[in-house]
């Protein structure tokens, strides 16, 4: 069996390094993203204040004064806050704490530069994909929304075949997401309590069964139950986190100066820093830098805008600035603060870590072993599980919706949530390389039509976006809301009782 899954790996890892993600998607990447900031006039740098303060700082002084959102009793859909934890649950993963350790382990140091590169565009790509979602989403007799990629490609574009191809991508990618998180929560625990092979079996099949109840349980609920549960799990992970990491970098706050200049040199460098002992080229820092970043980010694949179509904003524009804030407290928060982390503890070493075999795991856990014994592995064993399963929730959802385009009707969705959660087992107790090199590949068949849909329709996200602003700087034109007229009219009637 072993045997099977290494050659299968083999398979998948050269389909990856060689043709998805080799130089031809690293240049589809780059160039949407750089294509959307000249046609957004760099929207992510112009709008960024406004993305902070029109987005998460009234958001916590709601939280503050403790004030409740109340739902519309037509519509079946989540506040703008929870349609962002369920999105910042599907990427808040294991990408940003097992992801770039791994990144970094493949392709060097050098790997985190390309993916704050990657970062950079993808906020306003994010962006891009947030608008298009909310203006092209539809809702059906029971108030539910749904929108995504496969929406405006089909709706906006008019190219319905593309749209299948890429609902087909997402459902497959669903399911190697949800292999990956538990892979990684089934890992954890293991390394956590036991190193006897059959022991961390038993573990592995303990975990899945878990998992796969609890996961069940919640998704059963749909949308507003993953938002809720999102809404309460995802803040306090991503505070515990970022505290316990700036207690780390605290700690070695002098370390912290040599590690950027590490990160600077080894992107630029075609030898690793060890001497050219593993002879990286620029390109392998490129490569894992760009897959470990849109892994984590998930802006060019088109997945978070599925939770996103979900929230009750009538604004296309305003659930597009949180998409800004998603990535940047994704990529330049947490997988930054991460990167720090296991480079200022010695947690990641070139003489006895730089391999691709190497433990990622295994490598982000002792950099909270390293500064807190064994009170940070017990914080490692929670953060880790609750980053990876607040995931498999987010993208059981997204393959949901996706199932249910595809084959159009709401039973495709329940047959593939059946699949997806019994699934959960398989990917507890599978190659742990297997899965990721699996998931790899099918994020890059996603990006494919998803990046062809947003820039086909980069035109329409400049348009909704300047009529937005428009109406905030306190011009009379008629709103841009949706893209379907009597949805439009529907919705402009909403804001009337809204303040703008």
């Amino acid at each position: 069996m072993q045997a099977f899954f290494d050659t299968l790996t083999s398979i998948v890892g050269f389909i990856n390094d060689n043709i998805l993600w080799g130089i031809p998607m690293v240049v589809i990447i780059l160039s949407a993203g750089i294509f959307m900031t000249i046609r957004t006039r760099a929207l992510q740098l112009r709008k960024f204040g406004v993305s902070v303060s029109s987005t998460i700082v009234p958001t916590i002084k709601e939280m503050v004064h403790g004030k409740k959102h109340v739902h519309s009793k037509k519509e079946k859909s989540i506040s703008q806050f929870e349609a962002f934890s369920s999105a910042i649950a599907g990427t808040v993963g294991t990408g940003n704490i097992v992801g770039v350790a791994g990144a970094m382990l493949s392709g060097g140091p050098g790997a985190v530069l390309w993916m704050w590169v990657s970062a950079f565009f993808g906020l306003v790509t994010n962006y891009s994909e947030n608008v298009l979602g909310l203006y092209y989403r539809k809702k059906d007799a029971e108030g539910n929304f749904s929108g995504g990629p496969m929406y405006y490609i089909e709706n906006g574009l008019g190219w319905k075949p593309l749209a299948k191809v890429f609902a087909l991508c997402c459902t497959l990618a669903a399911v190697g997401m949800g292999m990956v998180q538990v892979n990684s929560i089934s890992g954890t625990v293991q390394t956590a309590i036991t190193s006897d092979p059959d022991q961390r079996m038993v573990i592995a099949w303990i975990v899945g069964i878990v998992v796969f109840i609890l996961t069940a349980l919640i998704v059963i609920g749909g949308i507003q139950r993953i938002g809720k549960v999102a809404s309460l799990l995802v803040p306090f992970m991503v505070l515990l986190f970022i505290i316990m990491a700036l207690i780390i970098l605290c700690v070695n706050i002098t370390a912290i100066p040599a590690a950027f200049a590490l990160i600077f040199k080894s992107a630029f460098s075609f030898k690793a820093v060890s001497g050219g002992l593993f002879g990286y080229t620029i390109m392998m820092a490129m490569r894992y830098g760009f897959a470990r970043g849109i892994f984590s980010n998930e802006a060019g694949l088109g997945s978070s805008v599925i939770a996103h179509s979900a929230s009750d904003t009538k604004e296309p524009v305003k659930q597009g600035l949180w998409g800004i804030f998603e990535v940047f407290l994704d990529s330049f928060v947490v997988c930054t603060l991460t990167a720090l982390t296991l480079l200022t503890t010695g947690a990641y070493d070139f003489v006895n870590f730089l391999s691709i075999t190497a433990d990622k795991t295994e490598v982000s856990r002792s950099a909270f072993a390293e500064n807190f014994g064994t009170f940070g592995i017990v914080v490692f064993t929670i953060i880790l599980p609750l980053f990876a399963f607040t995931t498999v929730l987010a993208w059981s959802y997204y393959g949901q919706k996706a199932a249910e385009y595809l084959f159009g009707s709401k039973k495709g969705g329940l047959a593939f949530k059946i699949i997806y959660v019994l699934l959960l087992i398989v990917g507890a107790v599978t190659s742990s390389a297997f899965v990721w090199a699996l998931d790899d590949m099918f994020n890059a068949m996603m990006a494919i039509p998803n990046l062809i849909g947003v820039i086909g329709l980069s035109g329409v996200v400049v348009k909704i976006s300047k009529n937005y602003f428009e109406r905030k700087a306190g011009k009379d034109v008629e709103p841009m809301l949706s893209a379907y007229p009597e949805l439009n009219e529907e919705f402009k009637k909403d804001l009337e009782n809204e303040e703008y």
